[in-house]
């Protein structure tokens, strides 16, 4: 008997030593509030709308005669949920179909517009109904500011420079004479410019030393003529966004940093971009609803891949731009899955679940992380195409997942990074090792301390005691956002499966105990006394 129980006794320590029982333990998480950081860029939470699928026609425009509510054909239930998430900027027209795109298309009467096939996405029929005036009433209506693509890929210099001027001249110019005989007497504001996109693959696939030579010719001749967006050290002027790297190829970001740095007075650049998706292999296979916990893990790990590229890239601009002058804008990243069956092929449409909200909420936390660096991103993409804000079919529309991280966020844009330490666990599934937990913590343009929290581990929750030297905490609360699975999603008929609830922390001490459930991601402010 006294065997039994020395044996029973060795069993029970082991148990409670084991991995698994120690990682239920309450994690603490140890809040820097008195040592501010670098500012969180608004522009992070841009966004991406592309000639794509149903991302612009039935997504964005469905026309000034369509019986679904409208405003000049822009659709009023998606601007109406795009204002409440404040988008900072929108990316147009693209995307690979940027290369290929001719503004002249799209201006002037709509009747008479040219008809294309837009051969990157589904060899559909592109009717330019939605041009230039369009995309700038449209991201008037929401508050965003202007992000275009300028066509490097199969444009001049020469169309470029006529369409920048054509947006920001005044009507002293023909350019913007043209423009208010079209409708819009005053010029528009763009706050980016994008100098191509993908030129290492469907903007051109040039060499480096190729793009360098067409990105000189470009950022000369693409000039502002806005005067409210002149003058060198005017924070509204438009900032030009150089062709960066493809994912951890390094090349291009080692060529245009260089170029940068040995530049002259006659160009310049004000960003680089970057993408990378969250993909296992092209083409995309895995499921967007119908998936389980090991397609989960591997796609949660694959997205952590953004923090070692971040950290790759800008090791290489720190060396030609130490002093971060040039932002890294991570202008084309979300997760990218199989089609959903029964749609068309290139139209790149897949549901949205909790998994993809987890997914937002990792990037997001990356993006803080790396705020001295990373000060602009965009989501792709907007409506109906890849990680999608919003679904659409006809008069109806839904809210994904996403969508709700990005509103949970808001108090993220242009807030002061605020340090955070913890040890983050472990989840495990199968041969696949994930940090269990995430934590990232920032003041708002209001003095509001704010702490994101995510449980990545599917299946058990996790008590995180937040301690926070210095500040006396009074109340913590916020919203959360789970689902019953990883793989539920909202649908037209039930569009409310994964939507944020209240939450609050508990306090006592001199900090904030948080029953954070499985797979779930939390927004708590912190009130202080």
């Amino acid at each position: 008997m006294k065997n039994a129980i020395a044996t029973l006794g060795a069993a029970l320590a082991a148990i409670a030593l084991s991995p698994a029982v120690a990682q239920d333990a309450p994690i603490a998480v140890r809040v820097e509030a008195s040592k501010p950081g670098a500012k969180v860029d608004r522009h992070i939470f841009g966004q991406f709308a592309e000639h794509l699928g149903t991302g612009i026609y039935g997504g964005v425009w469905v026309g000034k005669d369509s019986p679904i509510p409208n405003v000049r054909g822009i659709r009023s239930d998606v601007v109406a949920a795009l204002k409440a998430i404040r988008v900072p900027n929108v990316r147009w027209p693209g995307g690979c179909f940027a290369d290929e795109y001719h503004w002249r298309d799209g201006i002037g009467d709509p009747k008479k517009r040219r008809v294309t096939v837009n051969a990157n996405w589904g060899g559909s029929i592109e009717d330019n109904a939605f041009g230039t005036h369009e995309f700038f009433d449209f991201a008037e209506q929401i508050g965003a500011e202007a992000y275009v693509s300028v066509n490097v890929g199969s444009g001049t210099y020469q169309e470029a420079s006529d369409w920048v001027a054509y947006m920001t001249a005044d009507t002293r110019n023909t350019a913007g004479q043209e423009r208010a005989a079209n409708g819009r007497k005053e010029p528009w504001k763009v706050a980016f410019l994008g100098i191509g996109n993908e030129s290492w693959g469907c903007g051109g696939n040039m060499r480096p030393e190729t793009y360098i030579d067409e990105l000189k010719r470009f950022g000369r001749f693409s000039r502002n003529y806005n005067p409210a967006q002149q003058g060198e050290n005017n924070p509204l002027a438009m900032r030009r966004i150089a062709v960066g790297p493809d994912d951890k190829d390094t090349r291009y970001t080692e060529a245009v940093m260089k170029a940068w740095k040995e530049r002259d007075w006659t160009w310049s650049i004000e960003g680089l971009s970057m993408h990378s998706y969250t993909v296992i292999k092209f083409p995309a296979s895995y499921d967007s609803v119908n998936f389980g916990e090991k397609e989960y893990a591997e796609i949660t790990k694959a997205t952590l891949r953004m923090e070692d590229l971040i950290n790759t890239h800008s090791a290489i601009m720190d060396k030609y731009d130490p002093e971060k002058k040039v932002p890294l804008i991570v202008d084309e990243w979300g997760t990218w899955y199989a089609k959903l069956p029964g749609s068309p092929e290139g139209f790149l449409q897949q549901q949205n679940s909790m998994r993809d909200a987890i997914v937002a909420a990792l990037n997001f936390n990356i993006f803080a992380r790396h705020a001295d660096r990373v000060r602009g991103a965009n989501i792709a993409q907007m409506v109906n195409v890849l990680q999608a804000m919003i679904l659409t079919d006809k008069d109806k529309m839904v809210l994904t997942p996403t969508y709700y991280i990005h509103k949970m966020y808001l108090p993220f844009q242009d807030a002061t990074f605020v340090p955070v330490a913890y040890d983050a666990g472990q989840y495990r599934q199968g041969d696949i090792e994930l940090p269990r937990v995430d934590a990232v913590a920032v003041r708002d343009t209001a003095g509001k301390l704010w702490v994101s929290l995510v449980n990545v581990d599917p299946n058990r929750p996790a008590t995180m005691r937040l301690q926070i030297p210095g500040v006396r905490v009074k109340g913590a609360t916020g919203q959360l956002l789970t689902a019953p699975k990883v793989n539920s999603v909202n649908t037209f008929d039930a569009p409310d499966t994964v939507s944020p609830r209240p939450f609050q922390g508990r306090v006592g001490g001199e900090g904030v105990t948080v029953e954070l459930p499985a797979k779930s991601v939390a927004m708590l402010a912190i009130d202080e006394r």
